[in-house]
């Protein structure tokens, strides 16, 4: 994890973070509208494959969030975007901000067009620093014994397999102090 850029003018009022090939932007609610609706907007660009199943899930509660507790940024849901051309590719979120141990739980995924190029590795490294700067002292992610893509990109961002049983791999990182 290493510094990252901060880019509050690719939406006003919403502050991107930037990695070297990546913009990862917090939803807000109008563009979690347009995602769920599947209607993306004149300034929306969305790569082949995008917003697919587990995104809308993730939209539904940030907008079911919004309602009841205001935005969670900045431990909610982000667009990942490409930075040469602004595509969405796909998402990074928190399920919450950290508890009280200091542990924040995220997941991620991308468009299938995009996969193998190490963007995801990337989004994670970014998240994490994200986590990092804003008070998480650990974070943690699961995916299936069978997504060993998944597992693949959270080792290469540094984290640790702690479990494992027939449904859940367990990884986690402690995060530097900010």
């Amino acid at each position: 994890m290493g510094d990252l850029d901060v880019d509050p003018a690719w939406q006003s009022g919403v502050v991107d973070t930037l990695t070297e090939r990546l913009i990862l932007h917090p939803f807000t609610v109008e563009e979690a509208e347009r995602v769920l609706a599947g209607t993306p907007g004149e300034e929306d660009r969305w790569e082949g494959g995008y917003p697919f199943a587990d995104e809308l899930d993730v939209v539904r509660m940030f907008l079911s969030i919004v309602e009841e507790q205001g935005d969670p940024a900045p431990f909610g849901p982000y667009i990942v975007r490409r930075i040469d051309d602004g595509a969405a590719i796909g998402g990074i979120g928190f399920f919450g901000a950290p508890d009280a141990d200091g542990l924040v739980e995220f997941g991620f995924g991308l468009v299938p067009g995009v996969r193998g190029h190490g963007f995801a590795t990337e989004a994670v490294r970014g998240a994490l620093t994200i986590a990092a700067q804003n008070g998480a002292r650990a974070a943690r992610a699961d995916t299936t014994p069978d997504n060993e893509p998944a597992q693949h990109v959270l080792r290469k961002a540094g984290m640790s397999e702690i479990s494992r049983d027939a449904e859940t791999v367990l990884f986690e990182i402690t995060l530097p102090a900010a």
